[in-house]
């Protein structure tokens, strides 16, 4: 009986388990500092995005940067993950967006509608997050993929 051959090789761009306990505990930190009412990393503002595994269908609590979009109660996200590939969080907002919330410095959760920029819409909104926060375009220059920008807007 031969025996079956188990590939232990990860995928390109896939964290390792130290790379994965290492990116929740950051991002815990950054949450607890959020909910403190410290609003800002790395000269970002942040927010907490609520969303549900689209696999596991676990709640999870990730920092994101946030940037103002023209319509005063929306905000702007951009889905960077590192350059190379969409971020988890991206897929599972996407995968169940009518349980996707948002939680700002010292408040509670709002449940927002999300919504992906495409077009015009997107230029727009990708010109004010560039010209706010010039180091993502240069991310973007030097990705294959064009980043999605993501619309979140209090339902």
């Amino acid at each position: 009986m031969a025996e079956k051959q188990v590939d232990n090789k990860r995928k390109p761009g896939t964290p390792g388990a130290f790379s994965r306990w290492m990116q929740h505990r950051m991002n815990a930190r950054v949450n607890r500092k959020l909910r403190r009412g410290r609003g800002s990393f790395m000269g970002m503002d942040v927010l907490i995005l609520h969303t549900v595994g689209r696999h596991s269908g676990e709640r999870r609590e990730t920092p994101v940067a946030w940037f103002p979009d023209e319509d005063e109660d929306a905000r702007l996200i951009v889905a960077s993950g590192g350059g190379s590939r969409h971020p988890d969080w991206f897929a599972n907002l996407m995968a169940h967006s009518d349980e996707a919330a948002i939680e700002l410095p010292g408040g509670g959760a709002v449940p927002v509608r999300p919504q992906r920029l495409e077009g015009d819409d997107r230029e727009r909104a990708w010109q004010r997050i560039a010209t706010a926060q010039p180091r993502i375009a240069k991310y973007q220059s030097k990705s294959d993929r064009q980043y999605p920008v993501v619309r979140l807007t209090p339902r």
